[in-house]
């Protein structure tokens, strides 16, 4: 595999390419957010979350926050993968400390209180966000956008909220699989619209998030997760044929390698209980791998911070791989752990 040289405009987008890099790019999801001062202090300027992500002055300072104070070489729109049905017509709230609250889809008669198709002058707010956060990036710095993957976005549809195994969309699934079926279809066909116009507005590459991919069985997961993945990538090539995608499903485990077939990815993220080198054995080469450290081995720092990143990297090695966490950083993540984490990663791979 060729090396590229440690010093190259756009790291990300070469590693998303095939290319590995000496010193590989790097990323954190959820790196816009409350373990960062200078977010919390933004945040009380808008009475909701929701309010948040839709104010393109606050949600692009958001984005740009983590890449003035640590160089990632990647940013990631600031915004929610619930845009999606509360642009949909769903009831969407945030309630501080308890996590999203919408009114559930439990019926047939439910479903078609939704419009077909999102309401795009909800959203657009989003895309203004996207365009203002690229022209004000550092030119080595890609811009990502993203989406929730269709189960994950139903599952909190049907629930009204998180739950600790998506019980609720489960059983509907086996119940009304027609009625489940019908909602996924709304969600692939919106979510592959709404990651076209953020492509159109500026993304230079989208992450699609299924963060509860997990908690489903083998046919489940199939039919659940890869078809729908595979249609919105689809889609997407269509439409714009070279834009990178990078798929990241949450707790896939020995249902990873479903995915080696699918045409049009270009990366994989891989949660923190997958073994690397395990990972880069299942899936093609064609594929750049993402993660996976342990977020709470970010928090706790010292010798475990180090040796913990040491093993990601060596696992990673021989591949184009793009570091990034597990999931998400977590609110209390100390500032200079992360500080570390970059000093460690910047160092050359040889």
């Amino acid at each position: 595999m060729t090396v590229a040289p440690s010093v190259q405009a756009k790291s990300f987008l070469a590693a998303l390419d095939g290319t590995r890099q000496k010193t590989p790019p790097i990323w954190l999801m959820r790196q816009a957010g409350r373990y960062l001062p200078e977010y919390r202090e933004i945040r009380s300027k808008a009475p909701s979350f929701l309010d948040f992500c839709y104010s393109p002055a606050l949600a692009t300072e958001a984005t740009l926050q983590p890449i003035r104070r640590f160089g990632f070489d990647a940013a990631i729109l600031f915004s929610d993968i619930l845009v999606i049905p509360d642009a949909l017509g769903q009831s969407v709230s945030f309630e501080s400390g308890e996590g999203p609250r919408l009114k559930p889809i439990e019926t047939s008669a439910d479903l078609a209180a939704l419009r077909e198709a999102p309401d795009w002058s909800r959203l657009a707010p989003i895309f203004e966000t996207v365009a203002r956060a690229r022209q004000s990036l550092p030119a080595e710095t890609a811009l990502i956008g993203f989406c929730g993957a269709p189960w994950t976005v139903a599952s909190y549809m049907i629930a009204g909220r998180g739950t600790p195994d998506q019980a609720p969309a489960r059983l509907l699934a086996y119940r009304e699989p027609k009625l489940f079926a019908a909602l996924i279809d709304r969600l692939v066909e919106a979510s592959a619209a709404y990651l076209l116009r953020q492509i159109g507005a500026g993304a230079e590459a989208v992450q699609i998030f299924d963060s509860w991919s997990g908690v489903l069985p083998p046919a489940e997961f199939e039919r659940w997760c890869v078809k729908p993945l595979q249609r919105i990538v689809a889609e997407l090539r269509a439409e714009s044929p070279a834009i990178p995608i990078i798929a990241f499903p949450r707790g896939a485990a020995t249902q990873l390698g479903k995915f080696a077939g699918l045409t049009g990815l270009s990366a994989i993220g891989l949660d923190t209980a997958v073994e690397p080198r395990a990972a880069a054995a299942l899936l093609p080469a064609r594929l750049a791998l993402q993660g996976n450290l342990d977020p709470l081995a970010l928090v706790a720092g010292g010798r475990a911070l180090d040796e913990a990143v040491a093993r990601v990297l060596e696992g990673f090695e021989g591949r184009a791989h793009i570091f990034n966490l597990g999931h998400g950083i977590p609110p209390e993540t100390p500032i200079a752990h992360v500080e570390r984490l970059m000093a460690l990663v910047r160092r050359p791979l040889g």
